[in-house]
């Protein structure tokens, strides 16, 4: 199926002639007879240019049997788009406001083919605009001088990089950076002590794992993962690699966010039944795996390496012997999400919005990667029911129902819900750590510098965040990209964005977003409805010309959204 395009009403252009008078030298009194003085035609004013007649944009699926969330997408006018879900859906405004769900320009999208400079040099209407990106060393982001909203205070918004958490520190310390992430659990008191540095502390809105994929053995015998489960002391890690405000996990569901089930205990620390479990399912003796992370720092992993290593020597206590992989950020992300990690992998989560269908769903659901292997059909179908009920108290038995499966598959084992922060220079106004890792930069104003110095844990892997999951890339991407609804400065709560409200039917089945009139892309483009209608169809139908991206796997769209439109076999 085809999107419609739009055609240009072809303008008529009316030349019109005027006359000319010529005049002679001035002298005596002519003795002809005086000529008739010639009269001037009339002529038209100019007319405007006729405004180009907007056609709006409409994109349906034959029937909802493809498994996905939506049945229609379509511009009703100029500036309003509406959603015809398949199934009701109550947490659909968190989900729009989401960085991974931006609106671009349709022009753009369709002479870059949906992938190649719109992943490098991005055009959004946010209101920082890319200036360069320096691959390995910085980006540079620079006002947008005619962003719709509060222009930002910082002419020029800087992100660079660096994995170590000390060194992003010294650099903080030494003033060439004005703002840091993830400072590492002993830098806490350090900053608190100095009157040049302010810190922010984030809750552990998060979860760190220990991955496994079912599709390999012999982690697809349900029992073994059941015994590795008991095989990991969370408490030894949590005291001994992360700083205060994190606690070990007991499910994959941070406390703070709804679908947490206190109910749900998971398999209690006893390593030596864990490796007669082993044992008796011919795992052991001589059992050799890997252990696999990217060395990147994050809220949920404050020592990626040194956890790595703990984990390798528990695993030793018990007989099994794991080496471990270091990979390139990008490259990990990429085989985790593809289901290419045969051993055992460290990874985590951070909360995008307050939901459990973005922890549960995205990663267990009926649309998660492939990164567990095989999903579970009775998980799908408790949370299938608990994402499609309005009142909590009604979901709340389909989460304690899909966190016993859960525990019951061992689908990966949940460890730390991490707590982080960020830091700042003290004389930086408006600085902020936000519980959804989105801090936004236009709001901060660096005192009498015109440049906001930002260093982060590593470089974004690209900028067309429908196809990115990391958070560094989300976090750039969400300086000069927009969504229809926005979260709060700092917070969760959903609030106006590119829209300036979305409304739904009785049943939750038809969003009505409204958006605001005058907005402007990067490149001058007007934004209107049919810029928004695309940008979802784009992601939505895997067959779509310009579904393309970075690496084509969309991979929040169809976790959170249930399934592509003509997803391939």
């Amino acid at each position: 199926m085809k999107y419609l395009r739009l055609f240009s009403a072809l303008l008529v252009i009316l030349m019109l002639a005027g006359t000319l008078v010529a005049c002679g030298p001035s002298g005596p009194e002519p003795t002809e007879e005086p000529t008739e003085e010639p009269t001037e035609e009339p002529t038209e004013e100019p007319t405007e240019e006729p405004a180009e007649e907007f056609v709006p944009m409409s994109y349906s699926a034959p029937d909802c049997d493809y498994g996905g969330e939506f049945q229609t997408i379509e511009a009703v006018d100029e500036y309003t788009i509406q959603f015809t879900l398949c199934y009701p859906d109550p947490a659909f405004p968190s989900k729009i406001a989401f960085s991974a769900f931006p609106i671009n320009d349709t022009a753009y999208l369709e002479e870059t083919g949906g992938g190649g400079d719109v992943v490098d040099h991005p055009i959004g209407t946010g209101p920082y605009m890319l200036s360069s990106w320096n691959r390995g060393s910085e980006l540079v982001m620079t006002r947008f001088e005619d962003y719709w909203g509060e222009a930002p205070a910082a002419d020029t918004l800087i992100f660079r990089w660096n994995s170590e958490a000390a060194a992003r520190l010294v650099e903080l310390q030494a003033g060439t950076v004005d703002g840091i992430d993830n400072p590492g659990s002993d830098d806490f008191d350090v900053i608190e002590g100095d009157p040049n540095l302010a810190l922010y502390e984030r809750p552990g809105t998060n979860i760190f794992y220990l991955g496994m994929n079912n599709t390999f053995p012999p982690f697809d015998n349900e029992r073994v993962r059941q015994a590795f489960a008991m095989a990991i002391d969370k408490q030894r890690i949590v005291d001994n690699f992360y700083p205060r405000g994190s606690i070990v996990a007991d499910q994959f569901m941070p406390p703070s966010i709804f679908g947490y089930t206190p109910e749900v205990e998971w398999w209690e620390y006893n390593p030596e039944l864990a490796q007669q479990i082993l044992e008796e399912e011919g795992v052991l003796p001589g059992f050799q795996t890997t252990i696999s992370y990217r060395d990147v720092v994050r809220g949920y992993l404050p020592e990626p390496g040194v956890v790595a290593q703990d984990i390798q020597a528990q695993l030793a206590a018990i007989g099994v012997e794991a080496e471990i992989v270091v990979m390139e950020s990008g490259s990990f992300l990429d085989a985790a999400d593809a289901g290419q990690i045969d051993g055992f992998h460290l990874l985590g989560w951070g909360a995008d919005y307050p939901d459990a269908t973005n922890f549960l769903d995205f990663h267990f659901g009926r649309g998660a990667s492939d990164q567990f292997g095989a999903g579970f059909e009775d998980i799908w179908a408790a949370l299938d029911a608990g994402a499609t009920l309005a009142d909590p108290d009604d979901r709340y038995p389909h989460y304690i129902e899909a966190n016993e499966l859960i525990r019951e598959h061992v689908p990966m084992i949940p460890i730390a819900h991490g707590g982080s922060g960020t830091a700042f220079r003290a004389d930086v106004e408006g600085a902020h750590s936000s519980p959804l890792s989105n801090e936004y930069f236009g709001v901060m104003n660096p005192g009498d510098r015109e440049q906001l110095v930002w260093m982060q844990n590593a470089e974004p892997i690209g900028l067309y965040c429908p196809d990115e999951t990391d958070g560094e890339s989300l976090r750039a991407c969400e300086q000069m990209h927009e969504s229809l609804l926005a979260y709060e400065i700092g917070g969760a709560a959903v609030v106006s964005g590119l829209a300036t409200e979305c409304t739904a039917s009785d049943d939750l089945t038809v969003w009505t977003c409204t958006l605001r009139e005058g907005v402007k892309f990067h490149n001058g483009a007007d934004l209107d409805a049919n810029d928004a209608v695309l940008s979802y169809v784009v992601q939505w139908d895997a067959a779509h010309e310009l579904h393309v991206g970075r690496d084509g796997n969309f991979t929040y769209f169809n976790a959170l959204f249930g399934n592509f439109l003509n997803a391939p076999e």
